[in-house]
């Protein structure tokens, strides 16, 4: 590979992707979801928090896949734009969307409505990215943004990662071993602390989850890389995650333990597949769905809370046309945000990278 030529565009994962922001959209309406659907699904939905975890995987995923071998060859150089590339992908919708909490949070102190939920005092972690580094107790402001404050501690750490061995040498069985001990270390870490769900102590378990699930998302491109060519391997990785899944489903394997692995192995077994649901996820909408996923993420949630404010009443409950109303609200905005800011802004920072990021380098730009 050159070193501007930049890896074929896996469209599957980006189609992921949209699901999975969706999911998570979905998970924090669903208490206003009662009255339209069964307990059941509600259960269900309850369970979309499960979806983060997917994009840490999909995440160390794709970084390796698109950034490891430039680091791996270009030094230093890489490194500093590498990191570069990065602020411009996350920030500044970031920022956006958190200057946009600053003003209704002010909005509700001027109207004598409960602000607490905005301490302005983190205000500075939450600008700098390091909210949920263990400063904090408590998710505040966009919570959401918690998983990109993880986020950014895996890219810093990602540099060291690739370089510290040389991965590509590793035998399959070999990574299998190094995955298993990641899905391992998140069950012990969660089990350390009495935790039993992804979703809890987020404050305090978050950041160790994203590194080990990011981690495991590097090991796993590396083992798809390697089974590339080989005519089993797809039916491998299938079996494999159906058998995991199967076990899950028999025996009480905790969440912790269960769940990246079967992410991992799931995505392994799509990506070698050939039908018609990696043809449904590599679509045009499935694709566009994840382009736009970043912004839909990161604004369902303040949207949420001002659509309750306006539209829905003591009950906390949508009815078919708020949530028709909602969706398609947060559908809007989403392209919005992602053709006149996200993606404006990225290619700016890119097109003037500071002298330390070194101008003039290039890199794949997602």
């Amino acid at each position: 590979m050159s070193e501007t030529a930049a890896p074929r565009h896996l469209d599957v994962l980006t189609g992921i992707r949209g699901i999975a922001a969706w999911l998570v959209v979905l998970y924090h309406i669903r208490l206003s979801l009662a009255d339209l659907l069964p307990p059941a699904a509600i259960a269900v939905l309850a369970k979309g928090y499960l979806a983060v975890d997917l994009f840490f995987v999909l995440s160390g995923f794709v970084i390796w896949y698109n950034y490891a071998e430039r680091i791996r060859s270009g030094g230093t150089a890489q490194i500093r734009l590498f990191l570069w590339r990065r602020f411009a992908r996350i920030w500044p919708l970031h920022a956006a969307i958190l200057g946009a909490f600053g003003a209704f949070a002010l909005l509700l102190r001027a109207t004598g409505r409960d602000a607490s939920g905005y301490p302005f005092a983190e205000v500075p972690l939450h600008v700098a990215l390091v909210q949920n580094w263990g400063f904090t107790s408590d998710l505040a402001w966009n919570h959401p943004a918690w998983s990109i404050s993880t986020e950014t501690a895996a890219y810093l750490l990602f540099p060291v990662w690739a370089l510290a061995v040389r991965w590509d040498r590793l035998s399959r069985v070999a990574l299998g071993a190094v995955a298993a001990a990641l899905c391992g270390a998140v069950w012990a870490l969660f089990a350390a602390n009495g935790e039993a769900g992804l979703g809890n102590d987020i404050a305090g378990l978050g950041l160790w989850r994203c590194l080990a699930e990011f981690a495991l998302g590097t090991v796993l491109c590396l083992a798809w890389q390697s089974a590339q060519g080989l005519g089993g391997g797809r039916f491998g990785f299938a079996l494999t995650a159906l058998g995991w899944t199967a076990l899950g489903l028999i025996l009480p394997i905790p969440e912790p333990l269960l769940v990246p692995a079967a992410f991992a192995l799931g995505l392994a077994a799509l990506l070698q597949a050939r039908g018609w649901v990696q043809r449904a996820l590599s679509s045009r909408a499935a694709v566009y769905l994840g382009e736009v996923s970043y912004s839909t993420y990161l604004a369902h949630f303040l949207l949420f809370i001002v659509w309750k404010l306006l539209f829905v009443d003591a009950s906390l409950q949508l009815g078919w046309a708020g949530l028709g109303g909602f969706v398609a609200v947060l559908a809007a905005l989403s392209a919005g945000l992602y053709h006149g800011l996200e993606k404006p802004a990225q290619r700016w920072l890119n097109r003037h990278p500071p002298r330390w990021a070194g101008a003039g380098q290039r890199l794949p730009a997602n």
